[in-house]
């Protein structure tokens, strides 16, 4: 192996390998456990696929998981991996991507780990900036426990433990991310293999905190959460796609051509779907991923249906480039070290330094 610049930024300091790799390098020996039909599979084949891009070796790719369906996926990728403590996959990723730059730290979550016991954790990882990505596969239940609701799940949301029906309401986990300063924020669908590909590949390129929201399916216990993003009669109505430089407008007429569009209310600010025939082009959004203020992504978010999903945007939220926590840290690190060649006398700076006292 030899030791590069890519001009993937999130992998600059990650060895490249010179060997190619393919998916089958990236599958381990372990019999895949999910149920029949979950979501999870096409995330996982996505994910085995996509890695041989990243050309990098397997040592240096690290899965850290937390509790339920998705955090078994470290056992089924053919790298280094922990399965981790419910919530606090951030926290372990975040030591670990701080310590080792050489390495590709991908946390993989779900929305009761990341949303519930671990919403402290995530939303410090997103304000942090370190450089790692987390796949949050939401699918707006609890699974792994068996059928409870979530903090995604829709208002009315009748469960094991809500019979009557949930009184929550849910998070949307894209605001949430947007509202904690991310700095890559990204949502995607389980179903769709080249676009949740493109996504993971744009999150492995920043440098810094990367959050994908993947929709995906749980066919025991939320059977058709998505279904409206996925029927081919529904998701040109369903979804909203986000492209970077291009106007917001989506639907079809039959021919292909797009029926609705995102505006601006000029007295409220706010964002709102209109017919294409009640507006000019000029009058249609323009996404911009790049812009440092997230006050626009964050109202594109809020298009999203906070009951039961009929619309919802898709697509690269925001991607900026701030400095990260990691090679902040190092940073300080390496200007403490170069303070004075002998350790001895470092520590001894460091004991006499400010207020000091004898005790007799």
């Amino acid at each position: 192996m030899s030791q590069v610049d890519l001009p993937n930024p999130g992998l600059r300091d990650v060895p490249v390998t010179e060997e190619p790799l393919s998916r089958k390098d990236f599958a381990s020996d372990q019999e895949v456990r999910w149920c029949p039909g979950c979501g999870d599979y096409a995330i996982l084949a996505a994910f085995q696929g996509f890695l041989p891009s990243l050309n990098i070796a397997r040592e240096n790719v690290v899965m850290i998981s937390g509790i339920g369906c998705a955090a078994r996926f470290p056992y089924y990728l053919d790298t280094y991996g922990m399965h981790s403590i419910h919530g606090r996959a951030p926290a372990i990723a975040t030591g670990l991507a701080t310590s080792r730059k050489d390495l590709s730290v991908w946390v993989i979550t779900g929305d009761g780990d990341s949303l519930s016991i671990g919403g402290n954790h995530l939303i410090h990882a997103l304000r942090r900036n370190v450089n790692l990505k987390i796949l949050l596969f939401n699918n707006r239940i609890y699974g792994l426990t068996k059928g409870q609701y979530s903090p995604t799940s829709e208002p009315g949301k009748v469960t094991k433990s809500t019979p009557m029906g949930s009184l929550d309401n849910p998070f949307n986990p894209v605001s949430l991310a947007l509202g904690a300063e991310g700095t890559f924020v990204a949502r995607t669908i389980d179903s769709d293999r080249k676009h949740l590909t493109s996504v993971m590949s744009a999150a492995a390129a920043h440098r810094g905190t990367a959050l994908v929201e993947i929709y995906q399916n749980c066919p025991i216990f939320n059977d058709g959460a998505f279904d409206a993003f996925k029927t081919p009669d529904t998701r040109d109505e369903a979804v909203i796609p986000l492209v970077h430089g291009e106007r917001v407008r989506f639907g079809n007429d039959g021919a292909g051509n797009p029926t609705k569009g995102v505006v601006r209310d000029r007295a409220t600010g706010r964002l709102e779907v209109v017919d294409l025939t009640e507006v000019s082009e000029d009058d249609l959004v323009v996404h911009d991923a790049h812009d440092e203020d997230p006050a626009t992504a964050f109202a594109l978010s809020r298009l999203t249906d906070a009951g039961v999903l009929h619309r919802a945007p898709i697509g690269i939220f925001r991607s900026v480039s701030h400095p990260t926590y990691d090679d902040l840290a190092r940073e300080q690190v390496e200007t403490a070290r170069q303070g004075t060649e002998d350790p001895t006398e470092a520590l001894a700076g460091l004991l006499s330094a400010g207020d000091t006292w004898a005790v007799a």
